[in-house]
């Protein structure tokens, strides 16, 4: 039972351990790499992202005018401790698709964010993308990280929609967090911990099995309704 100094200042952490920082292995799934983005990248992303460039309206920077702007993007990015980007690549054809990635990466106290996810209109709503959501919590959650934060513009209805669908519990938003592209954004966050993490690997592991898609590459259940129970806290703004 806990006692009455933990009701009071906080559950005592008995064997807690601060967790190393998370390094640049690759991660590999079946639909998707996911590795550390470089300079070599840039040309593959500029072309897919192009398709469409509403995909840059809620991000603090973009669209790129040229291939030149965006690969000097990359480059500053490339490599740095913090955010630590990576790129999702779609192994059949070896292009870079899509990145992510880890930021306010905080050992002491056990937490990281995901964000900076820009996948291109090719790589949306695809196996490839969850792929890439679930190996990068598995990799955090793997080297003892407590919690996982999923933060985005509260007018991002889609964004707000893929935290909820993947297991990440709304937890509210903090008004005029941000000035971005000199306009006002609310941020709403999101976030999971490692006691949901066991209960959330066995949904992704279900949804992503081979005999969760039909010949014609059909999910057959969704994953929202695997990671529904798991939610200690809904999405109002995706109620109805």
């Amino acid at each position: 039972m806990d006692s009455e100094d933990d009701k009071r200042l906080g559950v005592r952490l008995q064997r807690w351990t601060p967790p190393p920082r998370p390094d640049w292995s690759v991660m590999q799934g079946r639909f998707c790499r996911v590795e550390p983005l470089t300079p070599a990248h840039a040309a593959d992303l500029h072309e897919a992202n192009r398709i469409d460039d509403a995909i840059w309206d809620y991000m603090g920077y973009g669209p790129f005018g040229s291939e030149a702007e965006y690969a000097a993007w990359v480059e500053s990015m490339a490599g740095k401790p913090d955010p630590m980007f990576f790129a999702v690549i779609d192994p059949a054809s070896g292009r870079a698709l899509g990145v992510a990635s880890w930021l306010r990466i905080d050992p002491a106290n056990g937490v990281i964010e995901v964000g900076h996810i820009n996948f291109s209109p090719t790589l949306q709503r695809t196996p490839a993308a969850t792929e890439a959501m679930a190996l990068m919590m598995a990799r955090v959650f793997g080297l003892g990280y407590r919690r996982y934060e999923w933060k985005c513009n509260a007018l991002n209805l889609p964004s707000r929609r893929a935290a909820q669908r993947y297991g990440f519990s709304y937890e509210g938003v903090f008004r005029q967090a941000v000035v971005s592209k000199g306009r006002n954004r609310d941020t709403a966050w999101f976030a999971m911990i490692d006691a949901e993490w066991p209960r959330l690997k066995a949904a992704f592991d279900s949804w992503l099995a081979p005999g969760n898609f039909d010949a014609e590459g059909r999910q057959r259940q969704a994953l929202s309704a695997l990671t529904a129970p798991i939610l200690v806290s809904r999405d109002p703004a995706l109620a109805g």
